[in-house]
């Protein structure tokens, strides 16, 4: 991985490909990034501007991606770049795992931990890096530099360490000579306390929506689609992928179809809505509530804004809908809405039956919808005179 095939670049990451390229680089560094934006590529990124052996640029921050060591560290074959990664099992460390890890780097290195347990078999097993995963980090990092100028040791995800982190306190304090740490994080919440304080910690922004777009167009996603899967993305160009994947076009159209049907509460409409819904398959429906609950935020931006458009990320079509309901739906029922579909994403995740799961949600959509239409006009107070 280059920097030149990243889809973005966080004013972070400049600060340390700098420090890369003047030898300059803290010797253990913690990068954070939400799921699916970049903090892996990025460190991948910089242990190849590392390890190159030829260096480009009026600076030296760019790897030339023809030397020996940067075909190497291409193909994550390098005997100087070391990977650490979670596994399921007790007592696993990560080696037996790396051609199924160097394979998920050629296809997506924006993957997410739960793409990755579930490539490796973990299905409901709980993902984590072992005592013994930190003996063999112990132990690699202990022999000499075979290659390069530097021992890089890359581990992703180190909030899945727990309390086995302790282990490398006193290696990641005090490292052999030339020896590079990468801790890539998604929640920094979850890492020992005695592990920050021993870190450069850098945080990097997620890629914008034209980014994202961008980067789709490049894989051969049509304009239209990717502009829609970046929107709802938030910055993650993994689920990007999956929502261009999925014919998100379609989704305005369904949902605007079924808050239909909700309204007139018509049982013929929700039960022919429902079967069609149900015959998707459980990653489109996934996609789907996703949709909605990003409708109803931007109709909620729409609403406090009073009826302004800037800023609202919604197509012209669904942007016109949405005005049009802002008479009919005010802020808490939209909560009751939200809350709904959030307990939906839930259940779909637990393969619940979708025709049981969203014909009950059409119909507790339609009470909240009716609410407002039932409630009995308030009464005026008639003057204190005639109530004496």
């Amino acid at each position: 991985m280059q920097f030149h095939q990243l889809i973005h670049h966080s004013p972070g990451l400049d600060q340390l490909r700098q420090l890369a390229a003047t030898d300059r680089l803290p010797h253990a560094n913690l990068i954070v990034s939400p799921p699916g934006t970049g903090g892996l590529p990025a460190a991948l990124a910089l242990a190849n501007l590392l390890l190159c052996e030829d260096r480009q640029g009026a600076t030296g921050d760019t790897s030339c991606g023809r030397c020996r060591a940067c075909r190497k560290t291409g193909g994550a074959v390098h005997p100087d770049l070391h990977f650490v990664f979670p596994t399921v099992g007790s007592k696993m460390t990560s080696d037996p795992f790396l051609p199924q890890w160097r394979e998920a780097l050629r296809e997506s290195p924006y993957q997410e931990a739960n793409d990755w347990l579930l490539r490796i078999g973990a299905e409901n097993k709980q993902g984590n890096i072992t005592r013994e995963a930190c003996a063999a980090i112990l132990r690699k990092l202990s022999l000499k530099i075979f290659e390069g100028k530097y021992k890089v040791m890359l581990i992703w995800l180190p909030e899945y360490l727990g309390n086995e982190g302790n282990r490398l306190l006193k290696l990641i304090e005090e490292p052999p000579e030339q020896t590079v740490f990468f801790l890539v994080t998604e929640r920094v919440d979850l890492i020992l306390t005695t592990i920050l304080s021993r870190c450069q910690l850098t945080q990097l922004t997620a890629p914008t929506d034209a980014e994202l777009a961008t980067a789709l167009q490049a894989r051969g996603i049509p304009a239209p689609a990717a502009t829609a899967a970046a929107r709802l993305a938030a910055g993650n160009f993994n689920l990007a992928q999956s929502l261009a994947d999925s014919d998100t076009d379609s989704h305005g159209p369904r949902l605007l179809q079924w808050t239909r049907a909700c309204y007139q509460g018509s049982p013929s409409q929700l039960v022919e809505w429902t079967d069609a819904f149900a015959k998707l398959g459980r990653e489109p429906q996934k996609h789907f509530i996703r949709y909605c609950l990003h409708f109803w935020r931007e109709f909620l931006l729409l609403s406090v804004t009073g009826n302004k458009h800037q800023g609202v990320r919604l197509p012209a079509a669904e942007l016109a809908s949405a005005t049009k309901l802002l008479p009919l739906v005010n802020h808490d029922q939209l909560a009751d809405i939200t809350g709904i579909l959030s307990d939906c994403a839930e259940h779909i995740e637990r393969n619940a039956n979708p025709r049981i799961l969203f014909l009950d949600a059409g119909l507790r959509i339609h009470q909240i919808l009716r609410t407002r239409e039932r409630a009995p006009a308030p009464t005026r107070a008639q003057p204190t005179a005639a109530r004496a």
